[in-house]
């Protein structure tokens, strides 16, 4: 075991949840419902399903190469250019769903508290603030998503189970939706739904670090079912309370969940601000992951030493991209696109790889 290996099962899973667990749970539910209507824990119980086996995926090839992170061992897999060509797709796709995530939580900041402060400038302290963190080693990377893990799934679970006093069982009925959606649009709003976990592709430049590689797999499942048991029962807490068609005019219904909970007796009577500050946290757990597998993927592909100086200047960049969007619609429809053109490279990608290495007998566990 080498000194790098400080990583454990329990900090493997916690990465994950608090990776996913981010940005998505604001739209998620009426993402949900235009998909599938009062199917919409039904449909985002198949999306945490695609999920899984992405990451599943990713897993069973760390375990096969425990030492290197995939931009590494795809090389050895595939050749030396395809490999680079796959990893120039990972690296910017990462850029730019990080550039996403960072809009987004501008847009919600300067919709819900800060009025009168440009989307600018929330976007640029939140990535700098990742950038910051970025630098520090996989050790740290693992500590601060272990503390911060239980400050994320706690809070979250307690306003959706106080938000059930309020609920409507038959607002769930048929719970597989009513048969008005057609099949095209559906498996869009799965697809869409599913990219939310994309994030989980973190678990990359984990393993590596893993006391343990070879229980990288039950890291792996664990937490992607926690993060989507979690979706779940957020969507399902949506939906009872507002019903379909109510959630459809919301924009983001988890906030508007949170402002009509309160706790017993009264002593809070909204949540709303509370639930933002866990959100928060959320959304930079979210970025610093997604902007240290950048940056480390990037480094590993030019062959550095040391990620450091790239923390900086991928930047302005990535501001840059995030930038781009002309509005809150705009942005979603990006974010749609990007996420379900993504699930090529973030299950296709690695699903090609382990083939490959199946077939041609490829490892990297024994000589």
């Amino acid at each position: 075991m080498t000194s790098t290996r400080q990583i454990t099962t329990m900090q493997a899973a916690a990465v994950l949840i608090s990776t996913i667990i981010g940005v998505g749970v604001l739209p998620l539910p009426l993402f949900a419902v235009h998909t599938a209507e009062s199917g919409a824990p039904l449909v985002t119980f198949i999306s945490m399903l695609i999920a899984l086996v992405g990451t599943i995926l990713l897993a069973l090839l760390g375990m096969r190469f425990p030492d290197q992170t995939i931009i590494e061992y795809s090389g050895s897999i595939i050749g030396k250019w395809p490999a680079r060509i796959g990893s120039a797709m990972i690296i910017a796709f990462f850029a730019v769903l990080t550039s996403l995530t960072a809009r987004e939580f501008g847009e919600v900041v300067i919709t819900a508290v800060l009025q009168r402060t440009p989307v600018e400038v929330t976007v640029i302290v939140m990535l700098s603030l990742a950038a910051i963190s970025s630098r520090k080693d996989i050790a740290t990377f693992g500590y601060i998503h272990f503390f911060y893990f239980p400050l994320l799934l706690g809070p979250v679970l307690l306003i959706a189970t106080l938000s059930l006093k309020n609920a409507d069982a038959l607002n769930l009925l048929p719970i597989w939706g009513n048969g008005n959606i057609g099949i095209k649009a559906t498996i869009d709003g799965i697809l869409t739904i599913a990219s939310l976990f994309q994030s989980s592709f973190v678990l990359t430049i984990v393993i590596p670090a893993m006391r343990r590689p070879r229980k990288a797999l039950k890291a792996a499942v664990w937490g992607v079912l926690i993060s989507g048991g979690l979706y779940i029962i957020i969507v399902i807490a949506n939906v009872s309370v507002f019903g379909a068609e109510e959630t459809k005019n919301l924009l983001w219904p988890t906030l508007e969940l949170a402002k009509a909970t309160s706790l017993p007796a009264n002593v809070l009577e909204r949540l709303d601000a509370a639930f933002l500050a866990v959100w928060v946290t959320a959304v930079f757990t979210t970025l610093f992951s997604t902007y240290a597998l950048t940056t480390r993927e990037l480094a590993n592909l030019f062959r550095l030493r040391d990620h450091g100086a790239l923390c900086f200047f991928l930047l302005p960049f990535v501001f840059f991209l995030a930038m781009l969007p002309q509005n809150i619609l705009n942005m979603y429809e990006v974010i749609r696109n990007v996420g379900q053109v993504g699930l090529c490279i973030t299950i296709g990608y690695p699903a090609l790889l382990l083939a490959v290495a199946v077939l041609r007998g490829k490892r990297g566990d024994r000589p």
